[in-house]
C-alpha cells in the first residue's frame, strides 16, 4: 500500500505542474475586475447606472437639508457732519464808560440892571464926581435904576468877594473865564449870594441899594466894574 503524501507536499506538487496557470488566471480577473469598476463608475455587478442615480437621490432626501439662516444686513443711520467749532477769543472785560463830553458853556452877557449909564468909565482922563467935588478917575459905569432893583450876573462865573467898600459900599466880585472878573458895587447891605457859589448869567446876586458914600451925591445907580487879567477895561467893551 502506497503511503499518501502530507498536504504541503501535495500542495507544491500542485504549483510544480498547473499552479503556474492558476496564478495567472487569478490575476487576469482581479485586473479585469479593476478595469470594470473603473469604466461603471463603481456600479455594482449588474446594476444599471440608471439606478446608481435613483439610489443617490434617495440617499440625499434622506438627509435633511439645512437651509442658510438669512442674513439681515443692518444699515447704520447716516451721521451728518457737524461743522467743527472755532475757538473764539476768551470774552474780555469790556472798558467802563466814559462820560460824554460837557457840552461847551455858550459865554454871553447881559446888563446887570436896565437904565441910562449916570457916570461914564474914565481910566485915561479925569471925571467930575459931585459927591466928593473933585476930578478922579472913575473904572466903571454907574448904571441909573431905582433902589431894590434887581441885580443880575451878566455871564456864567463863581463869586469871588463879598465886602463893603469904603467908597463904594456893599459889593459882589464875581469870577469868569480866561482872566476876566465883574464887580458889584452899591449893593443893599445883604447880597443874595455868598463867597463860593456859582451863578448864571441872568442870576441875581442883590439889589441896588444906597451903601456907596463916594457916590451919595448921584441919582440912585449900581456902579458896575470889570477887568481883565488883572487890568481895568470898560465894561460896556461886553456888554450888548
Amino acid at each position: 500500500m502506497e503511503k499518501k503524501k502530507p498536504f504541503a507536499a501535495r500542495l507544491e506538487t500542485f504549483f510544480a505542474g498547473k499552479g503556474f496557470y492558476v496564478v495567472l488566471f487569478l490575476c487576469v480577473a482581479v485586473i479585469g475586475v479593476s478595469a470594470w469598476s473603473l469604466l461603471t463608475g463603481g456600479l455594482a455587478p449588474g446594476q444599471r447606472p440608471e439606478e446608481a442615480l435613483a439610489v443617490d437621490a434617495i440617499a440625499e432626501s434622506a438627509v435633511p437639508a439645512v437651509k442658510p439662516s438669512p442674513v439681515t444686513v443692518t444699515e447704520a443711520p447716516l451721521r451728518t457732519p457737524q461743522p467743527t467749532p472755532v475757538p473764539t477769543a476768551a470774552p474780555t472785560e469790556a472798558p467802563p464808560p466814559t462820560a460824554a463830553p460837557a457840552a461847551p458853556v455858550q459865554e454871553y452877557y447881559i446888563w446887570p440892571v436896565s437904565g441910562e449909564i449916570a457916570a461914564g468909565y474914565a481910566m485915561e482922563v479925569l471925571a467930575w464926581n459931585p459927591t466928593m467935588r473933585d476930578w478922579r478917575t472913575h473904572d466903571g459905569v454907574d448904571i441909573a435904576a431905582a433902589l431894590g432893583t434887581q441885580v443880575k450876573a451878566v455871564t456864567n462865573g463863581r463869586v469871588a468877594e463879598v465886602f463893603d467898600d469904603d467908597l463904594l459900599g456893599t459889593t459882589v466880585v464875581l469870577e469868569h473865564r480866561d482872566g476876566l472878573v465883574s464887580r458889584y458895587s452899591n449893593l443893599a447891605a445883604a447880597p443874595a449870594v455868598a463867597v463860593g457859589d456859582t451863578v448864571g448869567v441872568g442870576q441875581v446876586i442883590g439889589g441896588v441899594g444906597d451903601t456907596a458914600l463916594g457916590e451919595a451925591g448921584e441919582v440912585c445907580h449900581l456902579h458896575f466894574a470889570m477887568s481883565k487879567d488883572g487890568k481895568s477895561v470898560d465894561p460896556t467893551a461886553y456888554l450888548p
